[in-house]
């Protein structure tokens, strides 16, 4: 089998969402209705990935790691264990809400699964930014007492983005994200969330969002102090390396290409910009990805990606172990 696996995305309402996925991507979306989430590659019992073209068509993705894990994720991989990532398109027309991701040593006991996360910005409004992490000094107590006054916006570390910037969001660190991102989210498999503040808004339905203040504060790392993302580079880089995934940047000049082997280990393989060809895929004699594409190379297939024009590709690898 020397077949890239693409999948149905699986589009999601948020409040603080738009319809930048058809006007930057793309995509047809459902009408008249906010997309905040595209899941592009899911694995959890309330939402599956879907299979599109090939010899698995129709197939959810846990059907067919079930059958044939080896083959698309290597010989000591469990068939019984879910995927190890979950991949999305987030489209912030609002900024979102502030929020924590539980630790690992905290999250059986807050019934949540850690979550460490990386957002590279694919497109970015004049003047958007992200806010990681607390201003240096600030302690819990001040925290919670901006809390109480609703001033946190003093309390957490904001920087401007541009397009080609990504920064690694570990468990435990509060954030927000600005209206005006486009980002395409790689994560851990899971979907805890305690949100701590929304800046005053209600939900789709008109009532206040639940928060979830005391598991955010006893999640929150209290010194985890403005830390840095980082910027976009014209070369090759090592963007995020967390214990469950590795990514890099790959930009490629047009005709330029990028090799992966077969038996080494799967990939996620990601374009950002611009558009490649996909050479030894026998699932489609003239395949392309393009940008908002998110694709799994098995383990034991081999493909050669080749630049269109000038594009860039990120490759998530490290998860399978």
């Amino acid at each position: 089998m020397n077949e890239l696996l693409r999948f149905q995305p699986l589009y999601q309402d948020r409040v603080w969402g738009g319809r930048a996925l058809e006007s930057a991507l793309g995509r047809t979306l459902p009408p008249d209705r906010p997309i905040g989430e595209s899941w592009e590659l899911v694995d959890r019992p309330e939402a599956q990935s879907v299979v599109v073209g090939g010899a698995f068509h129709g197939r959810t993705l846990r059907s067919v790691l079930e059958s044939d894990a080896a083959a698309i994720m290597g010989p000591r991989f469990p068939a019984h264990r879910p995927f190890p990532l979950l991949v999305k398109w987030l489209d912030c027309r609002e900024r979102l809400s502030l929020q924590v991701h539980p630790p690992a040593d905290l999250a059986p006991a807050l019934r949540g699964e850690p979550k460490t996360e990386n957002w590279y910005i694919a497109a970015a409004a004049p003047g958007a930014g992200l806010l990681v992490g607390l201003r240096r000094g600030v302690t819990r107590g001040q925290f919670a007492q901006a809390l109480a006054e609703t001033r946190l916006e003093d309390c957490v570390h904001r920087f401007g983005v541009q397009e080609g910037d990504s920064i690694l969001v570990r468990s435990g660190t509060l954030h927000a994200i600005d209206g005006g991102n486009l980002i395409l989210e790689i994560q851990q498999n899971s979907d805890s969330t305690y949100r701590v503040y929304d800046w005053g808004r209600v939900g789709l339905d008109g009532k206040p969002r639940q928060m979830h203040v005391a598991e955010s504060l006893a999640s929150i790392n209290w010194n985890d102090f403005e830390p840095d993302p980082v910027r976009g580079a014209p070369e090759a880089a090592v963007i995020a390396e967390a214990a469950d995934f590795r990514i890099r940047r790959v930009p490629l000049a047009a005709g330029e290409a990028l090799e992966l082997r077969a038996g080494e280990e799967p990939r996620l393989v990601s374009v950002v910009a611009g558009e490649v060809a996909v050479e030894g895929d026998s699932a489609s004699a003239s395949s392309i990805l393009r940008r908002g594409d998110n694709a799994l190379a098995p383990y034991c297939a081999q493909f050669t990606f080749r630049a269109m024009v000038a594009s860039v590709l990120l490759i998530t690898d490290r998860f399978a172990a």
